[in-house]
């Protein structure tokens, strides 16, 4: 994602997967919430377990619910063909980001995570999350979009440190 430094300056890490729509949604909000707020059973578990361990942190955990927000992350900003979600926290900043594109006959979704790590913790938080979140991702893609993979950058995959 060539704008990820507009996104989020100073970023130093993101990850980027790509699906083609095989459930009809007609903009990138309806793409988000689509995704986050119907999470597999695994996931879902995954994130309670995260709050409860980060909560003894005192980091922000993430509620799985639908409202104002898309799977409990809040929406920053919003057009017919882009969301962005996340938030600021004390070891990193984070974006979800939902790229819809419309081509003949299909609707590609790209799903990009994009990360300011702000200290160590933030590094170590990464660390142990980032391996999940290379499955997470996908996993939470799969039940609504076909051929679900990485996007590369250039001769890079993107799922390493920028």
């Amino acid at each position: 994602m060539r704008d990820s430094e507009d996104i989020l300056p100073g970023a130093d890490w993101r990850d980027c997967f790509e699906g083609e729509m095989v459930t009809a949604a007609s903009s990138s909000l309806d793409v988000s919430r689509l995704l986050l707020d119907h999470p597999p059973a695994w996931i879902s578990d995954l994130m309670a377990l995260r709050n409860r361990l980060v909560s003894l942190f005192g980091l922000r955990t993430v509620e799985l619910a639908a409202g104002t927000s898309a799977g409990g992350f809040p929406v920053l900003s919003s057009t017919a063909d882009r969301t962005v979600l996340g938030f600021d926290d004390n070891h990193l900043d984070f974006r979800i980001v939902v790229d819809v594109e419309q081509e003949p006959g299909r609707q590609i979704v790209k799903v990009t995570t994009i990360v300011r790590r702000k200290n160590l913790f933030g590094r170590l938080y990464l660390f142990v999350v980032g391996p999940f979140h290379r499955r997470i991702v996908p996993a939470t893609m799969r039940p609504f979009c076909a051929n679900v993979r990485p996007v590369k950058a250039g001769n890079e995959w993107i799922s390493r440190p920028v």
